[in-house]
């Protein structure tokens, strides 16, 4: 594969300093990303919507409390994105036209999407309902193959998606970013820097906002920065493991192989109530219901964990977690739910609550051995998920 090339420009293909690293085995990976999915299946029962902004969102009543799930291409040009609130999405683009969210027909969309793809390939790993990777190292034509599952993708769902052609899955994902919509661009590690060198190093993988933040403290801001900085400077600010591995992402390393089946690592709810709650037996009866939820999923899908999570958000914004790691992993909802309701009673609730959830993490299949966990907050807690019900 050229270094850098695109079935649109994907980026002029200048000299870039190349590192020598040892790559024990080549991979050709691709990376598949429907374009708006949420949206772009709305417009296919709407098509009088097509080429309005449209916003697929938790709610339809902007001043409520709801959050923007997509965004057409035609509403992004007002600055409006994914997770940003409601009522700030409306202010910034008022003629778009919102639509409630309705996730079971999303989910047939996504499973439709995943059989075409796996028709490409034999390793698919499901990333999203929007997204995937595909292994396609046995090709001999890979630009070929995506361009053919891109003409079939449209022709079969009325859907467009962006795929990105790489050595390993970290570029594969950048370069299906690189010219959506409708995109085809193929990276390699010594084209990165001139792809995304000037963009903020939160684009890769692990640098969260608390890392963000210790970057920027040390005059890191951008993903050239964060290449050109000494692996053993990183090592030092960050620790072996993980200043290892923003210096390997940021100069485009990756190892991780396609995996077509991937164990979750936590399973949780949370809601934001349209109106601030005080009242401790409201909070209760909703952890309940969530601790209910969360353990009947949990003994559905055949897991248990062991550490149960509660997420809460005071106003104005104050978000709070207070995790129990228990000596035996569950999924009995009665056990989630006294653990839940243990660590709200010892919350102290000083200002009215916004967002309230419940999650269960380090989970193993039932009947598997867990490993030893001490009884801590985690500093990195897992993420809960939207409550989408």
């Amino acid at each position: 594969m050229p270094s850098v090339s695109s079935h649109r420009a994907c980026g002029a293909s200048i000299p870039v300093p190349r590192r020598s690293y040892h790559r024990s085995v080549s991979r050709t990976i691709a990376h598949v990303d429907m374009d708006a999915f949420f949206v772009a299946v709305e417009l296919l029962r709407r098509p009088d919507l097509r080429g309005r902004p449209v916003i697929v969102a938790t709610g339809t009543d902007p001043t409520a409390r709801g959050v923007v799930m997509t965004a057409s291409y035609e509403a992004r040009r007002y600055g409006v994105h994914s997770a940003l609130p409601l009522a700030i999405a409306h202010r910034r683009c008022p003629e778009a036209v919102l639509i409630p969210h309705d996730i079971a027909l999303y989910r047939r969309a996504s499973a439709r999407v995943m059989e075409i793809l796996r028709d490409y390939s034999d390793l698919v790993e499901i990333a999203g309902l929007d997204e995937a990777y595909l292994d396609l190292s046995g090709s001999p034509a890979p630009k070929a193959r995506a361009r053919e599952l891109k003409r079939r993708m449209r022709a079969e769902t009325g859907l467009t998606c962006s795929v990105g052609i790489a050595p390993n899955k970290l570029l594969a994902k950048i370069a299906s970013d690189l010219e959506k919509p409708d995109g085809l661009c193929l990276l390699q590690p010594e084209g990165m820097l001139e792809a995304v060198g000037e963009r903020p190093a939160s684009l890769l993988p692990g640098v969260g906002p608390r890392t963000k933040e210790r970057l920027a403290a040390m005059d890191i801001r951008t993903v050239r920065d964060l290449a050109g900085t000494p692996p053993a400077v990183l090592e030092g600010a960050f620790g072996s493991r993980l200043g290892r591995s923003l210096a390997e992402r940021a100069n485009g390393r990756d190892d991780r192989p396609v995996v077509t089946e991937r164990a979750p690592k936590s399973e949780s709810r949370e809601t934001t109530f349209p109106e601030d709650v005080s009242d401790r037996a409201a909070l209760r009866a909703t952890l309940d219901r969530f601790a209910g939820e969360v353990g009947k999923r949990l003994a559905r899908d055949g897991y248990a964990g062991r550490t149960v999570t509660l997420k809460i958000r005071l106003r104005p914004f104050r978000t709070h977690t207070r995790s129990r790691t228990l000596p035996e992993p569950t999924s009995d909802p009665a056990v989630v739910r006294a653990v839940a309701r243990e660590l709200l009673e010892r919350f102290e609730l000083d200002a009215p609550v916004r967002l309230l959830g419940v999650g269960v993490s380090g989970l193993t299949s039932a009947g598997e051995p867990a490993g030893d966990a001490s009884e801590a907050p985690s500093s990195e807690p897992e993420p809960l998920a939207l409550d989408l019900g």
